[in-house]
Order: C-alpha cells, then structure tokens, then sequence
C-alpha cells in the first residue's frame, strides 16, 4: 500500500511537470490573441500597477510641483534683477541720447556714421562649392542697392554687396576666402577704443579673424566686435561677433582675435542691406559754399 501511494504521487507529479511545460510552450508561441485565463492574469496585474502606480505619481508630482516652484522663485528674483539694471540702463542711454542731441545743435551737426537705410531681401540661391562665400538676394539696382553695402541678419552683420544686377545681387560674407574682403572693426572696451580688421575666417573653428590689432592692446575675451564705421563704407556699430581667444602672431607684432560671428552665416534666407547716410561732405562743402557766397 505505500508504494501504491508513493508511485501515485510521482504519478501526479509527472503529469503536473508535463501539463506546466505545455502551458509554457502555449504562451510563449506567436498568437495574435491571447487566452481568457492570460487576459484575466494581466488585467488583474495591470490594476495592481496601476494602484500602486498613483501613489508614487502624487508623491512625485508633488516633488516635481516644489521644485518647480523654487526654480520659479529663483527666475523671478534674477529677473526682477534685470529689470532694475534695465531701468538704470535707459536712463543712462535716456541722459546720453539728450546730451548728443544738444551737442549736436551747438556743432551744427545732422548726420552720423551710424546712420542707415534698410532695404528687406531673401536669399533665393546659393552655390554648394561656395557656400561660405556667396549668396544671391532678390534685389538689385532697380531697388536701389549698389555695392559695397553692407548686409546683415536680425542676428548681426554677414557681409558686403559685391556686385548688383537689375534685379538681383551677389553678396560676398565675412566668411568668404578672399583676401581683400576686410571690414574695419572695433572693440568695445571701456577704457579706450581698440581698432582692428577682419581679415579671413578659420573654418576649422568657424570664426573670424580680426587682425592688425596693436601687440600692447589688451584685448578681453568676451569683448563685443562691431564695425567701426571707418572706410567711408559700412555704418558704425554694426555687431560682427563676440572674441573667444586673442593670440600673438610668429613675430609679438600684432594680435589676432578669434571672433564668433553674431549671425549664422550657414543658414541664411533673410537679410537687410543697409544704406550708409551721406554725412560731413554735403554739410562741408554746403558750408563752403556759404563761406564764398
């Protein structure tokens, strides 16, 4: 009798072992529909997830609400910040605008190399083998652009005006592998004015190099380039870019600012041709003629 019963027990577990290794092999086959029992089993699992799962979402909503509430406190404060700097700001330049209002009244002075005319154009073509060195604008002479005018983006200045047709025009960029495409800038530095040219761009780095700049001027990188408005070409204070690095040339003679562009000079579809205002030889040679008169 008891190895009827050991051999019945070995019996049933056989068959257990069996019946367990074909449910396996039933599940894990490729079915486009699963079995009621395996629905059940996953429903049931689902909605113990999904239980479990609100808890740890509310406690962590909750962390997310708090931290962003102090990265909101945070914003709030360095801005309110920038706000008061601000309104120093415009005062200042408020005060400065009136002071060169007056003093050019008691000088009898009416224009300024800052002055410009803005003409809007699209880039409608772009030579792939001269990419960073032209591109075509749907505007020509009969919209009155000539060359040498400068040309810039919402984000800074990208070239000249090389050559114009009736309706279109071809503008060289500053990144244009030409070595008489050079523009006259200027470091803004508060101490004293710091004078230098761009003169070629480094592909590897993708920025522009200004040189010619004295070898005992300090240079700050960080210093902000604009167009000096010298050469009786571009207007004063157009931004070129931001210095990244200064280096000395082979001899200590001069310096060399690396300058990251302020516009994208890759990707352009937009631009504005700036007209220089005629200034100082219309007033001279007006004045001249009331001297002979």
């Amino acid at each position: 009798m008891p190895s009827f019963f050991r051999n019945k027990r070995l019996i049933v577990l056989l068959v257990s072992i069996i019946l367990l290794v074909a449910l396996i092999g039933f599940s894990l086959r490729e079915r486009d529909n699963i079995s009621l029992p395996e629905q059940f089993i996953k429903d049931i699992v689902g909605f113990g997830q999904n239980i479990a799962s609100k808890p740890a979402s509310f406690v962590q909503g909750g962390f997310d609400s708090v931290q962003d509430l102090l990265n909101t406190y945070n914003e709030n404060k360095k801005l309110k910040t920038r706000l008061e700097e601000l309104a120093l700001l415009q005062t200042q330049v408020t005060d400065l605008t009136r002071d060169n209002e007056a003093l050019r009244e008691q000088t009898n002075v009416e224009g300024d190399i800052r002055d410009y005319s803005t003409t809007n154009a699209t880039v409608i073509a772009r030579n792939p083998e001269q990419w960073q060195d032209t591109i075509i604008i749907d505007k020509g002479q009969v919209n009155g652009i000539e060359a040498d005018m400068a040309v810039q983006t919402a984000g800074g200045m990208i070239g000249r005006v090389k050559d114009t047709g009736q309706f279109t025009s071809t503008v060289e960029l500053l990144s244009a592998r030409n070595s008489v495409n050079r523009v006259s800038a200027l470091f803004q530095a508060e101490e004293e004015n710091i004078y230098g040219l761009v003169e070629g761009f480094d592909t590897e780095r993708g920025e522009l190099m200004v040189k010619k700049i004295p070898f005992d001027v300090p240079i700050e990188v960080g210093s902000k380039v604009i167009t000096s408005g010298l050469g009786g070409v571009f207007p004063k204070g157009l931004l070129i870019g931001e210095v990244t690095e200064v280096s000395s040339d082979e001899y200590g003679l001069t310096q060399t600012a690396y300058v990251d562009p302020a516009a994208n000079l890759y990707d352009i579809e937009h631009v504005m041709v700036l007209e220089r205002a005629a200034v100082g030889a219309d007033e001279i040679e007006a004045e001249a003629e009331e001297d002979e008169e």
